[in-house]
């Protein structure tokens, strides 16, 4: 394989890997984490059934939409499709995010809305945009300073904490360097440039995350500890699929720790080295009640437009 197919394969690892690892952390969402010798490693039933995605795929295929469907970024078009999503009833719903889309269904734009909700809750920092980031890191992997403007204006469509907006940038830096082909420590320092200057716990927190012991990861909704918990996994394992299990069985917020595991670990090992049955297990519909139900090809397809469109003249 040519370095053209690697950068291929890894862009599709990261749409693929997002997925499959939100729907590995469903079932064990909001539940304790596993004991280390006795890890869920198979897709399980839970809130949906096995395999199923949730919100923070169908989220981050609405930012998808956006992107093949403008061009850019279009906040407005954004919080149009977040907002149609919303009043199509979904089974789950972040707090911060709901209290957002709320204001968009009844109205308010986007920026009086997440003003409004920010002023509200000012130490509110849910991980809410994080996990819904990578189409922008995929569609801008290119070119970081388009990519940084994109994930900022992402990011405070709904979060205008400067922990959110900054670990987007963070994310999507990261993914973009890891998908070009950069290792992951090289990858890691552009991204700490690429966003900074980071607030300093959470800057602290990436830092030290991969000596972290496991008991120490609290894993919450908290966008520090998503990130904390996405470069442990990466930094102690050495496959996709050790990462995963590693991020998933940690329990609480185990869905988005998933999702954002799985992206970097599908940009880091490529589509190819995500396990089989994972892939195949995985399913979704988007958007909602439409019908239109998505498995990994239709993710590989989705990542084939969002990594080439840049390219296009």
């Amino acid at each position: 394989m040519g370095e053209e197919g690697r950068e291929r394969s890894r862009w599709r690892g990261v749409a693929v890997g997002a997925a499959v690892g939100d729907a590995l952390g469903m079932p064990l969402e909001f539940g304790l984490a596993s004991h280390p010798r006795a890890l869920i490693r198979s897709m399980r039933p839970g809130r949906l059934p096995a395999g199923h995605f949730t919100d923070d795929t169908e989220l981050a295929l609405a930012v998808a939409a956006t992107l093949l469907e403008r061009g850019y970024l279009d906040p407005d078009d954004l919080a149009q499709r977040f907002a149609e999503w919303y009043c199509s009833e979904p089974p789950d719903v972040g707090v911060h995010t709901q209290a957002v889309l709320s204001r968009l269904a009844a109205g308010e734009s986007w920026e009086e809305a997440a003003e409004a909700v920010f002023r509200e809750r000012p130490e509110s920092a849910g991980n809410g945009a994080l996990m819904r980031s990578w189409p922008v890191a995929l569609a801008f992997w290119r070119d970081l300073e388009a990519l940084r403007q994109a994930s900022v204006l992402q990011c405070r469509v709904t979060h205008r904490h400067a922990e959110c907006v900054a670990a987007c940038v963070f994310l999507n830096t990261l993914l973009a360097r890891l998908v070009a082909g950069a290792n992951l420590e090289a990858a890691l320092e552009t991204a700490f440039v690429q966003a900074s200057p980071l607030p300093a716990g959470l800057a602290h927190a990436i830092r030290l995350a991969p000596r972290r012991r496991r008991e120490e990861l609290r894993n919450t909704g908290w966008v520090r500890h998503t990130l904390e918990t996405a470069v442990w996994s990466l930094f102690n394992s050495h496959t996709f699929e050790e990462a995963l299990i590693q991020a998933v069985n940690l329990g609480a917020d185990a869905d988005t720790a998933g999702a954002v595991t799985g992206a970097l670990a599908g940009a880091l090992y490529g589509v190819e080295a995500i396990p089989e049955e994972w892939r195949t297990a995985l399913h979704g519909e988007y958007p909602l009640k439409s019908g239109h139900n998505w498995g990994w090809q239709d993710l590989v397809n989705l990542a084939d437009r969002l990594a080439m469109l840049q390219a296009q003249p």
